[in-house]
């Protein structure tokens, strides 16, 4: 759907409800009355009327479309309207920011780091749609602090939640409602093992006491890759793949091919759809080198390329059989299928192009 005939909500996952929290606990006790200074902010508001950068308009929408893979005809030609999903592009202040925030937002930012609370992560957003926005709308807005949550400790680590509500209007009228949720917290502390392996220094340069048994730790298996995600809608997918077969979703109707995976067509709205095998050759249309976070079973730096398949679909995977600082776009690759430990195989691209 395009999001034009009706409001609609679009959710993430709330993680004060996600199951990633424990009881609230911390190495030191908040200050006292902080919460309370805290929850005196809700209700006041953190940008008014703000003004997008720029109106709504159709190139902004084409690279949109671009990015995410979205061919509904709704999105181009005369009476084209801008994909719902867009709300929040046209109130963001780019680089240079936005000078209408106000100083309520500042002044509880600043009581959060002088709490320690000096990390900040996105947790998750909402947006409701209640008109279309078309090329040539003069974007206005206005920000609330609708709420600030009581302390929690989640995974990384203790701190507190903050939600604000931007109201997006088009002409005076309101389009859609975006809420935004970020985590204020104080990183969790990493357990330091380094006196454990001090400990042990000693009685590894003397050897094991007399009569005592080898006490050397056994060596622990090595971290295995996440697991895919599969579901009703890409189990097709993955069973072609454990057959080492890359295989491509076709309309029905319109016989437009789509990658990933996907219950609908997004160019004509039709269920019906059966499988094309992709020939396996491609190129690399962009790629990224991931240097840092590091993960478990990942060692970076290493390259993933957005690949361009001969059949005119894209998809996301590793670019291998070249050094990640070599790996360029439009370079030729070539399907293969990666085992990456006894349970799983992935498809991945080997560079070097046509056999």
């Amino acid at each position: 759907m395009s999001g034009t005939e009706r409001p609609e909500t679009s959710r993430a996952e709330r993680p004060e409800t996600s199951g990633t929290e424990r009881p609230a606990t911390s190495r030191a006790e908040e200050p006292d009355g902080l919460y309370e200074r805290l929850v005196a902010y809700e209700g006041r508001s953190a940008a008014t009327a703000g003004t997008g950068k720029d109106p709504v308009n159709l190139p902004m929408i084409r690279h949109w479309c671009e990015a995410m893979g979205d061919a509904h005809p709704a999105y181009r030609g005369p009476d084209a309207v801008a994909p719902p999903t867009m709300l929040q592009a046209w109130t963001m202040g780019g680089l240079s920011g936005h000078t209408d925030r106000s100083s309520a937002y500042e002044e509880l930012f600043a009581l959060l780091d002088g709490a320690g609370y000096t990390s900040v992560v996105a947790t998750d957003c909402e947006q409701e749609y209640l008109r279309p926005l078309r090329p040539g709308d003069e974007i206005g807005f206005d920000t609330v602090i609708e709420s600030v949550s009581e302390r929690k400790t989640t995974k990384l680590g203790t701190g507190h939640f903050v939600t604000t509500r931007t109201d997006v209007r088009a002409g005076g009228e309101l389009a859609g409602t975006h809420r935004f949720r970020i985590l204020k917290y104080a990183p969790a502390a990493r357990p330091d093992r380094k006196p454990a392996a001090r400990a042990a220094e000693p009685e590894a340069r003397s050897g094991p006491r007399s009569g005592a048994a080898d006490a050397r730790p056994e060596p622990r298996p090595a971290p295995r890759r996440p697991r895919p995600v599969v579901n009703r809608d890409n189990a097709g997918f993955w069973e072609g793949v454990a057959a080492h077969r890359l295989l491509i979703q076709r309309c029905g109707d319109c016989a437009a091919l789509r990658l990933p995976w996907l219950p609908g067509c997004a160019d004509c709205g039709s269920r019906e759809w059966d499988t094309v095998e992709a020939s396996g050759a491609g190129t690399v249309f962009s790629y990224v080198v991931m240097h840092h976070p590091p993960f478990p079973a990942f060692d970076p730096p290493y390259a993933v390329g957005l690949i361009e398949l001969a059949e005119g679909v894209r998809m996301i995977s590793n670019v291998v059989g070249v050094p990640y600082d070599k790996v360029r776009i439009g370079m030729p690759v070539r399907l293969e299928f990666l085992r990456v430990d006894e349970e799983l195989e992935l498809p991945a691209f080997r560079a070097g192009g046509e056999d």
